[in-house]
Formats: structure tokens, sequence, C-alpha cells
């Protein structure tokens, strides 16, 4: 019986964020910081751990109920096609490796920055999430305060635009980097493990239109 690495990560990302909001020390430890990275030559852990940490109740449930949300559908998929233990070995590098990847643009962006952190496991969400969306490109995305559902492949492409361009704006404090690297690691690992899933998923999104 395999364990659901879904809910073990979930479970130790909610955990680890909880108690790092009264440690300190494991806070600034554990965070991303581009600028320390660079000035010690390492601490290169900071691009995977980062990810458990997150800046409150809010964004730790926000990104955590859309991990749930899109992870299930995700892991059953891998799981069909590669195998049981295959199918969570490839869940572990989607969400993991989307973390880590999605951090390097940012580390490079910020590096002489002293004045910049980031936390929270975007990356690895907008993986497991844009995988989602390949396997199931019609089935609909929700978001709150909107009554209806949008179809998750143009739901994609309006997120990818958003992420990118205030990625571009820097406006806010939100890693919109970690979202967009994020999201397209997904679709690359997702179409080289599976490269069914293409063929498949334009086949839907054609005949949406039809």
């Amino acid at each position: 019986m395999h364990l659901n690495p879904l809910l073990i990560l979930l479970g130790l990302t909610v955990a680890i964020s909880a108690y790092a909001w009264s440690n300190q020390e494991l806070m600034n430890n554990w965070i991303l910081d581009p600028y320390q990275m660079n000035r010690r030559g390492g601490q290169w852990y900071r691009l995977l751990t980062s990810g458990f940490l997150h800046a409150d109740w809010g964004h730790l449930l926000f990104n955590m109920i859309t991990f749930y949300s899109f992870g299930g559908v995700t892991l059953s998929a891998f799981a069909s096609e590669l195998g049981p233990t295959n199918g969570i070995i490839a869940f572990l590098v989607l969400y993991l490796g989307g973390i880590i990847v999605s951090d390097l643009p940012t580390y490079f962006r910020h590096r002489h920055d002293p004045g910049y952190r980031s936390l929270g496991a975007s990356g690895g969400v907008a993986s497991v999430l844009f995988a989602g969306i390949l396997f199931q490109p019609i089935g609909k995305v929700y978001m709150m305060f909107i009554p209806f559902g949008i179809p998750g492949f143009i739901w994609g492409v309006l997120y990818l635009l958003y992420s990118y361009y205030m990625g571009r704006r820097r406006g806010d404090n939100i890693n919109h980097d970690a979202h967009f690297y994020g999201a397209l690691y997904g679709v690359v690992l997702t179409s080289a493990l599976m490269p069914g899933v293409l063929p498949v998923f334009i086949e839907q999104v054609l005949g949406y239109f039809r």
C-alpha cells in the first residue's frame, strides 16, 4: 500500500509554515534570500525549503486548496500511465522540482538585492495545476468572487499572460515569476513524461470550438 504523497506534502507544508510563524530563526534560515545565497556562495537548499513556508494563513490555505484540488487528478494520471511507484516519483519531481525551478529566475534577478525575500509553494502548485489542465483542458476552473467556471485551457492562457505581465511590472509583493515559470515547468515535464498527453489536449481544445 503506497502512502499518498499529496496528503503528506500538504500536511508537512501546513505544519512547517505554522511552526515557522513562531520561530523566526527557522523562517530566516529557510526563506528564499537571493542576496544571502549569492553573498555566501551557497545555501541552495533555500530554493526548496522556501516552498514549505508561507506568509500567513490566507497565503497557505490558497496554495494548499489549489494543490489539493488539482493534485489528485495529476497524481492519478501519472499513476495510471507510469505505474504506482513511478507515478509517485513523477508527482514528487513535478511538485518539488516546480518549487526549485520556478525560484531560479527569482534568484538570478534579485541576487544583488539585499531587501528581497520570497516564500511559498506557488511554483510547485502552478506546476501541478498546469499538469492538471493538460489532463483535463475542458474542465472548469473556479475562482473566488467569480460565479462561473472557466475552461482550464482558457484560464491557463490568461494566467500565464497575467503572471508574465505582473512579473515584468513588479507592482506588488507577489512573486509572479514563480507562478509563470512553475506553470511552464509543469507543462514541459508532464509532456516529456507522457508524450501522448499533448495530442489529446489539442484534440479536446479543438473539439471545444466545434
